[in-house]
């Protein structure tokens, strides 16, 4: 049961034999790596050669020319494929979220801009909108609240003519 604990220098020495085989592995796999590209280019790409005349070469160019059109076309059907991928996938996780029930809010950082700015941001720079919040409000006439002011008179005329039932009375035949 007694475990013994490994001195400091053999901890380093073992550490220094597993970096060594690492470090040979790592040279292996791309010893390796190296062999299987120069054999892929060895069977997809024939030796050049660029003996003869002006034509031959122009015959050359324009069959490299059609292997990069074709090349090309693959990458953009690979390069569509995987954005289709990509999509659906995100659409999918939607779906979980939803079914789940829980939503991952984000962060929201507290930005200060102005109307005008934001519109700018919204429409581009090339329109320029100044919006004047002013210009849409109502025009308040205050001449017409002080003449209702005026007719209402003295206040405490208004409460001696509404006391006792009589003031009342009169109220209610006002509102009908």
């Amino acid at each position: 049961m007694s475990e013994k604990k490994m001195s400091t220098s053999r901890k380093q020495h073992l550490k220094s034999l597993m970096l060594q085989i690492a470090k040979t592995e790592l040279e292996k796999e791309e010893s390796e790596r190296a062999a299987q590209k120069v054999k892929y280019l060895d069977e997809h790409c024939p030796p050049l050669s660029l003996g003869g005349s002006i034509q031959d070469l122009q015959e050359l160019c324009k069959k490299l020319h059609a292997k990069i059109d074709v090349v090309d076309e693959e990458r953009y059907d690979m390069e569509s494929k995987v954005n289709k991928c990509a999509k659906e996938i995100e659409d999918l996780n939607l779906k979980v979220f939803d079914l789940k029930g829980k939503f991952k809010k984000p962060a929201l950082r507290k930005v200060r801009m102005s109307a005008d700015a934001m519109l700018q941001a919204l429409l581009g720079s090339k329109h320029k909108v100044s919006m004047d919040l002013r210009a849409n409000l109502k025009q308040v006439k205050k001449e017409e609240k002080e003449q209702d002011l005026r007719d209402v008179g003295d206040w405490r005329k208004n409460i001696e003519e509404k006391a006792g039932m009589e003031g009342r009375k009169k109220m209610f035949e006002a509102e009908a």
